[in-house]
This record gives C-alpha cells, structure tokens and sequence, in this order.
C-alpha cells in the first residue's frame, strides 16, 4: 500500500527535545514514526506488543537496560502507546536527565497519565497531535470533497476498498469497546448513548443539560463524557471569541468530533449531498478540521474561536484573533452570508 506523506514535521524538534505525539487510534502514529522518521529513531518500543507490556509493567526498568545495553545515549527512542504503562515516564526522565536520551512518546489518550499524577517530564517534552489525513496530504491520492464529508480523512478508512464497513468497525470497535478496556468509561450502553446525542449536537453550543435529557445520563456524567472524548482527542472544543466590545459574545464553547465520517456513522444519516440539510453543517466541520490541522502542524498555540453576540450575529471561526472565516455552502455568495463579519467588523 502506498504511504501517503504527512504533513506534520517533528525531526527538527526531535533533535534538541522529546516529544508528545498524541492522536486517536488508526491516524497513522505508528506509521508515520516508521516510514518519516526512520533515519532519526534508533530503537521502537511498542506496548501494544503484550508480553512487552507485562514484562514492563513488572519491571519499568527493562527499557532503560535495554537501551543502555545497546548504547544509545544521546539518540532518539520511541515508546508507542505510552499511556498504557504511565510508571514508565519516571524512567524515560532518568535516562533524559543522565543519558542524554530524546523519547518520542506515542498515545491515543492522556487521561491516565494526567489520572495517575505522573510526571510529564518536568517540561522537558513537547507536545504534539497528529489528525486524519488533511486536504493537503491526499490532494493527489483521489480526494473528493463529498467523499471526505461522508467518510472522514481517518486513514484505514479513505485507503479502504469499503470505508462504510471500516467505518463502521471504527465506532463499534474502538468508540465503544476499546474505550471501556482502557477503563475510561464503565458504563458503555450510557456512554454509546451519549455518543449518539453528542453527534447530533456537533458544531453546535454545548448544552450539556439537554445532551444528558437525550442519552438519559446525569448532566456531570455529560461533562465527564466530554473530558473523555477531549482527553483521547475524539473532540475539541472551540472556544468563543470574546474581544469585542460593542456587542457581547456568548461565553459557551462549541465542541466538534474529531472527523466528519464517525459524526455520520454515529448519527446513521444517509450520504451527505449537496443541497442537504446536514451538507452546511458537514462542510463547515471539514474546514474546522482542516484549520485545526493547521495550527498543529504549522502554527501550534495559534488561536482558533468562533464568535457569536448574544443579538445573534455569528462568524464560524476567528485564527490568530485577526481573521475572521465565515463558511458556506452556496455556489454563490449573497450579501446575506456576510451579515456575520461585518457585524464583528
């Protein structure tokens, strides 16, 4: 299969710190480590190999032996899928501390580690995500703009021969069962429903009062669902815009899934086409993501908002705080689609 290059580039950081790289299951964490970054990484651990995993959970001190055994003070090591053994972080700051070592440290999720209290490494790693395919990656790998608002850019699934089946595995799969195995969510008929109330509410104001009335959970259970869909980057919230002084913005996050195909798969909509209701929505979702993309990539900590006043006026997302993108789905752009930035202008 044919390895489509990926935008994030994370060498040149490599060489002088370690690096977080955290990204949901099957974007392509493991790949990109091993097809773009094979000439800077000396030695791979992958705790997704089990007897690796309990050899290590035994004894955390079986890496450091290993590395030493071979020689490698002063290269770059990686350890895939680190938060499935956090008591791991103490030896890698060892061997940063007294080796010299650079880590790359792998994971679909921070939640046990930022559970366990472990030490991040003191501030001596950076952090990093890594999303599905952007526009950009797969321009000339096929891209159709209504396929990636059906399907998502998730890589195992633009690459499939029959994305509904991989997408549909995805969101049984991993959205339900392989979140209760980590430990994350306990209770998965409750949080399967909340992930379908979720999906209807994407790209929209959090209410998470009206979220726990449909999928039946308690509004703190909502909250706490959402801190697990943002702590395994399942979701991001976006920020209001709130700089502006004539008209007072709504104070409320939005909050979007992290790819267009789950929200679909989740929401069992029928294919997204022009002139849908759901077509507006989809496509402002794949510009979000694209944007976000960006910030990490290119920009990381640039700013992404959106603004709305409370007498209405809205404009879908604000980069940098100074420009301001407003999205839609016409072939023509009416005087009426610019109602927005002009009221935040």
């Amino acid at each position: 299969m044919q390895y489509v290059t990926r935008a994030l580039d994370i060498a040149r950081t490599l060489k002088k710190n370690s690096v977080f790289l955290f990204g949901p299951r099957q974007t392509g964490k493991s790949t990109y480590v091993r097809e773009q970054l094979k000439d800077d990484v000396a030695l791979t651990f992958n705790l997704l190999d089990r007897s690796l995993l309990l050899r290590v959970m035994a004894d955390p001190a079986e890496i450091r032996q290993e590395i030493e055994s071979r020689g490698l003070s002063g290269a770059t090591v990686c350890i895939d899928e680190i938060q499935k053994c956090p008591d791991l972080l103490d030896e890698v700051q060892l061997m940063i501390e007294e080796r010299g070592v650079r880590f790359l440290l792998t994971g679909s999720s921070a939640r046990k580690l930022k559970r366990a209290g472990t030490n991040l490494l003191g501030g001596r790693g950076r952090d990093r995500r890594i999303h599905p395919f952007t526009y950009h990656e797969v321009r000339e790998h096929g891209f159709k703009l209504d396929r990636a608002l059906n399907y998502g850019l998730i890589p195992g699934v633009f690459l499939a021969s029959d994305p509904d089946d991989a997408l549909e595995a995805y969101v049984t799969r991993y959205l339900a069962e392989e979140i209760a195995a980590e430990g994350i969510a306990r209770n998965i008929p409750a949080f399967s429903r909340f992930l379908q109330v979720a999906a209807t509410a994407n790209a929209q104001l959090i209410n998470a009062a009206s979220i726990g009335s449909d999928a039946q959970v308690l509004r703190q259970t909502v909250q706490n669902y959402f801190e697990i869909l943002r702590d395994t980057l399942l979701g991001f919230e976006l920020p209001p815009f709130g700089m502006t002084t004539k008209r007072k913005p709504i104070a409320t996050p939005k909050f979007y899934f992290f790819d267009t195909g789950v929200v679909r798969t989740l929401r069992r909509l029928k294919p997204i086409e022009p002139g849908n209701a759901e077509y507006g929505e989809f496509f402002e979702h794949f510009i979000f993501l694209e944007l976000l993309a960006w910030v990490d990539y290119r920009s990381p900590r640039t700013p992404l908002s959106y603004w709305r006043s409370t007498s209405g006026f809205e404009v879908d997302f604000i980069l940098d705080d100074s420009v301001a993108i407003e999205v839609k789905a016409a072939t023509r752009v009416a005087d009426k689609h610019l109602k927005g930035l002009r009221a935040l202008a």
